[in-house]
């Protein structure tokens, strides 16, 4: 174990091993990070966009929820919204919460986007794939973008929201708001084609 923490030292939000996860699509394979740590928070050291690849995926998903009207800036409350959520997810499951979420991922990023070129003053849609870590970007964004829509003016809580997001987006249900922004990203792209 790195630093000589034991296993149960690194269990996240001390429960759930990262032992048995399994990444199905190759190409996000190397892009997320299942190297779990004592504390969620890497204090910005990965500040360059490519070194996102090495902060763990949960810490991505924490930053993604801390990002945005009441929780800007307040990561212990984003850290506890997501704990919440990962509780919701293995009642309702009774899977890991890490592997729901890794399926989520795989499932919600979109393998194909639309540019736009300008030819002699014209702007031309072109499709072009996208790179494995903006899938993995555009991913955790619209799943947390779908529990923020979902809780808003609504009796649940966003943890709720989040742990329903996070579900519909592993059985890759349409009703995902994750699932159904990637399918309209793809659709365009494919028409621009």
């Amino acid at each position: 174990m790195p630093y000589g923490f034991s296993e149960e030292d690194l269990l996240v939000f001390g429960k759930y091993s990262v032992k048995d996860i399994e990444i199905k699509d190759p190409a996000l394979k190397s892009y997320i990070c299942l190297q779990p740590t004592f504390t969620l928070h890497t204090h910005g050291r990965h500040f360059d966009p490519f070194a996102k690849e090495k902060v763990f995926i949960v810490e991505r998903l924490i930053n993604k929820v801390m990002r945005k009207e009441r929780n800007t800036g307040k990561k212990m409350s984003a850290y506890n919204i997501v704990r919440e959520a990962f509780e919701i997810i293995e009642r309702k499951t009774k899977k890991n919460p890490i592997q729901v979420l890794v399926d989520a991922i795989v499932n919600a990023g979109p393998r194909e986007e639309v540019v736009r070129i300008k030819y002699g003053g014209i702007a031309v849609p072109k499709a072009v794939d996208t790179s494995s870590l903006r899938r993995i970007d555009v991913a955790l964004r619209n799943i947390v973008e779908g529990a923020r829509r979902t809780a808003f003016k609504s009796k649940k809580s966003i943890a709720y929201c989040l742990a329903d997001e996070i579900i519909a987006a592993s059985n890759n249900d349409t009703k995902s708001f994750a699932v159904s922004k990637k399918e309209e990203v793809e659709r365009v792209a494919k028409s621009a084609r």
